[in-house]
């Protein structure tokens, strides 16, 4: 039982985290712009959402790299935002994905196969 929900937690919390990431993206649609312009700043503004993707899909396989990919796209989040310098509110839309690293890399520890 404490397996399944090790497993499944962090996969469900990364995808809600990354919706919520996303939710940020439909300021796009705001403004006097054509629609082609609005698509290309929503798929502009989704970059980070589409990497973090591709790590969930690494750590979906390979616990142990794709949790050391999440605390470093933290470390990375922080650095873009200043977080560590004054703008702990960011903390908030990164603060899941180095929760959800270490959930892997624990995964990986104890239930190893």
């Amino acid at each position: 039982m404490a397996e399944r929900l090790l497993y499944w937690i962090p996969r469900v919390f990364t995808i809600l985290a990354i919706l919520f990431m996303m939710m940020f993206s439909f300021d796009a649609f705001e403004g006097n712009e054509p629609l082609g312009k609005k698509i290309i700043g929503l798929l502009i503004h989704n970059i980070p959402v589409l990497i973090l993707i591709i790590i969930l899909a690494i750590a979906w396989k390979r616990e142990l790299i794709g949790g050391f990919l999440f605390i470093l796209a933290f470390i990375a989040g922080g650095i873009f935002f200043k977080s560590f310098s004054g703008n702990a509110a960011s903390l908030i839309v990164i603060g899941p994905f180095f929760v959800t690293g270490c959930l892997f890399i624990l995964h990986y520890i104890f239930y190893r196969k």
